[in-house]
């Protein structure tokens, strides 16, 4: 079968990333990172991609904090069909993805987010379900669209928040799972099980 090329967006420390590389050396993803893009020269993801000899570069995002100004998105773009990736995986990516580059990769672009969607969306969403009071909370893969946080669901498992729980140890066990869920989402779409209609997917 042939592997799927993915490109995978970091922002920050890209334990993601590092989960994805785990698992396609245990051969339990039948894929292959073809890029590994930044928006932050200084992000500790970029190292984890050298030392796993996978092909890495840095892109300004330009001027703006959320998303990428319009000449970046075109470098992203470039860079990712220069790649010739299948599947773009954001791992920790913390810009909003806009329509060109959305309608260039549409239906090939993946999430993972710290919460069960659709609550908890955005920022912090650890801290949002902690502070909320909440006794489940857990992690979504899905498909990105032009809402954040709103495409539709792949795979998503479960956290239970004990009432010994920090903030930072609910943080650590949503993102135990976090590794395990997003690589069986993506070896879905390797083995092209997904069929999306409207909302809502399918496992076939």
């Amino acid at each position: 079968m042939k592997k799927l090329k993915l490109g995978i967006l970091i922002s920050g420390n890209g334990s993601n990333l590092q989960a994805i590389i785990d698992n396609i050396k245990a051969n339990k993803l039948n894929a292959e990172i073809a890029i590994v893009i930044s928006d932050n020269p200084d992000a500790y993801g970029l190292t984890r991609a050298k030392n796993a000899n996978i092909k890495s570069i840095h892109i300004n995002p330009g001027k703006y904090k959320t998303k990428l100004s319009d000449e970046a998105e075109q470098e992203y773009i470039k860079c990712l069909k220069n790649n010739k990736v299948d599947l773009i995986c954001l791992a920790g990516f913390m810009r909003v993805l806009k329509t060109n580059l959305l309608n260039a990769f549409a239906g090939k672009i993946i999430n993972i987010h710290p919460a069960l969607l659709p609550s908890f969306p955005g920022l912090d969403a650890q801290k949002q379900a902690f502070d909320y009071g909440v006794q489940y909370t857990g992690c979504t893969v899905h498909f990105v669209d032009n809402k954040v946080d709103h495409g539709p669901i792949i795979k998503q498992a479960v956290v239970e928040v004990l009432q010994q729980d920090t903030y930072e140890s609910l943080k650590e066990k949503i993102l135990k799972q976090e590794h395990k869920i997003y690589s069986e989402a993506i070896q879905l779409i390797a083995e092209n099980k997904i069929r999306i209609n409207g909302r809502k997917t399918t496992i076939i």
